[in-house]
């Protein structure tokens, strides 16, 4: 089982259009298993999960560097590397997430986050779709 995963609350919400998920991440200076820095087992995370998410259907649709905080309280709210992954529904992230393939890529997410948040977000306005 993964830790923090939030599962009735996805549950709870209308599952009848793709979701975003919102990744928010801050690396460890060094991966706990000590094979380099925190980065390094993101990638290897990475190179895991995204045969996994293309596999439910979903795809990354933006990733990047977080560069500074704009606007709140930099000590609370400083992340490294924001990642935007679109699924078909919120059943195909948690179906993901509970595989026993996420188990194991879900140990380099462990070893190389310090801190990884992730947020459900419903589509209101797309102005890149609207063209």
């Amino acid at each position: 089982m993964i830790g923090h995963l939030n599962e009735e609350t996805l549950k709870a919400l209308p599952d009848d259009a793709p979701v975003t998920m919102l990744n928010l991440m801050r690396f460890r200076e060094r991966s706990l298993d000590g094979k380099g820095s925190g980065w390094d087992a993101y990638l290897r995370y990475s190179a895991l999960t995204i045969k996994l998410i293309k596999a439910q259907g979903g795809t990354i649709v933006w990733a990047g560097d977080a560069e500074a905080v704009a606007l709140g309280v930099p000590e609370r709210h400083r992340w490294d590397y924001v990642a935007l992954v679109r699924y078909p529904s919120r059943a195909s992230f948690l179906a993901m997430m509970n595989s026993p393939e996420y188990a194991v890529a879900n140990v380099e997410r462990e070893n190389g986050c310090a801190d990884h948040a992730i947020v459900a977000i419903r589509e209101t306005y797309n102005k890149l779709a609207a063209s």
